[in-house]
């Protein structure tokens, strides 16, 4: 096994950790912005950790730049998609999700 190799097998556990630890934050967090948190957080730097993984077994930087262009996109989107599902969350008329009746 190549230094290369190590470092990616590495680089992919970590991802694996903040993917378990994302997974966790979902099951275990009391309410839904927490578990927004957690969940964006943890998966980011999960993707970010498999992105360089993958990208240091890419033949060439057209491959590579794919990867990092997709990660920054799947960034953009997360965070979107997390803004709106706060603000959701945030409003008056949303239901609340700790269990209790309104």
């Amino acid at each position: 096994m190549t230094a290369l190799e190590l470092l990616s097998t590495v680089l992919l556990a970590a991802s694996l950790f903040f993917f378990t630890a994302g997974t966790i934050g979902l099951v275990r967090l009391p309410d839904s912005l927490s578990r927004l948190h957690a969940l964006t957080k943890a998966d980011n730097v999960g993707l970010g950790f498999v992105v360089l993984a993958v990208g240091l077994q890419t033949p060439g930087w057209p491959a590579a730049f794919k990867l990092l262009l997709t990660w920054l996109l799947v960034l953009a989107a997360a965070t979107n998609v997390a803004f709106l599902i706060a603000g959701s969350v945030g409003r008056d008329d949303a239901p609340p999700d700790d269990g209790s009746e309104p």
